[in-house]
């Protein structure tokens, strides 16, 4: 049996992490948080003191930095260069600095060739936000969601919430629009919708409502083969 390759993209605190666990564990696929990716690398910078702007290190960071993503029960495990940065990476400052170095043309070059290799055998679900247009552009299945601001910014302050932090909640709504704006007006691999994605506005959906709607359209799309 055919194993696809499905993309999710979208803004931060959209949901589609959340939607793209659940939906692997369902159809028994491998789930690549690809936006865990780019953090791993901005913490390397932040612990070896790499200015962002300096090509030349970057390129030697990049040589021999080693990112894997762990399966577990509990959610998937981040390891960078095999220390557990799981928690470290959703810390404020790296959400910041991960939005500013996915911007940089040899970071992503990096991280979509090892996104691929991951994937080249599907039976994946990657989310990110360049999934469906650059990483792969022949997805068997591309959706794109999204919600308004203020539901996804009462999102995350929950989820930190939940982890014992205490944030506020007008300054979480401002860093999620200094983020869109930023991740849309990038050059390179901006996050946009691709032409052929589902969009799914879920700002009034549960979780369980938008992973069966996912569910739905693939079933749709194996009945009528």
């Amino acid at each position: 049996m055919k194993k696809y390759i499905i993309a999710i993209d979208g803004p931060g605190a959209s949901g589609k992490s959340t939607t793209a666990k659940i939906l692997a564990k369902k159809m028994a696929y491998i789930y690549i948080d690809t936006g865990a990716m780019y953090r791993a690398c901005a913490l390397n910078t932040l612990t070896e003191n790499i200015n962002l702007k300096d090509n030349e290190k970057l390129a030697k960071m990049l040589e021999k930095i080693k990112v894997e993503i762990e399966y577990s029960q509990n959610g998937n495990q981040l390891f960078l260069n095999d220390i557990n940065v799981t928690k470290r990476v959703r810390e404020a400052d790296i959400t910041k600095l991960a939005s500013e170095i996915a911007t940089i043309g040899i970071v992503r070059t990096k991280m979509v060739d090892l996104q691929r290799k991951i994937g080249e055998n599907g039976g994946v679900i990657m989310d990110g936000r360049d999934i469906g247009t650059v990483v792969f552009p022949n997805a068997d299945f591309k959706f794109f969601m999204v919600a308004d601001v203020k539901t996804r910014a009462m999102r995350r302050w929950k989820e930190a919430k939940k982890k014992g932090e205490i944030l506020n909640l007008d300054e979480v709504e401002k860093e999620l629009i200094w983020r869109d704006n930023n991740d849309s007006k990038r050059e390179i691999s901006p996050l946009k919708r691709a032409t052929d994605a589902i969009p799914i506005d879920n700002s009034n959906l549960t979780i369980e409502e938008q992973v069966q709607f996912i569910l739905q359209k693939i079933k749709q799309k194996k009945d009528k083969k």
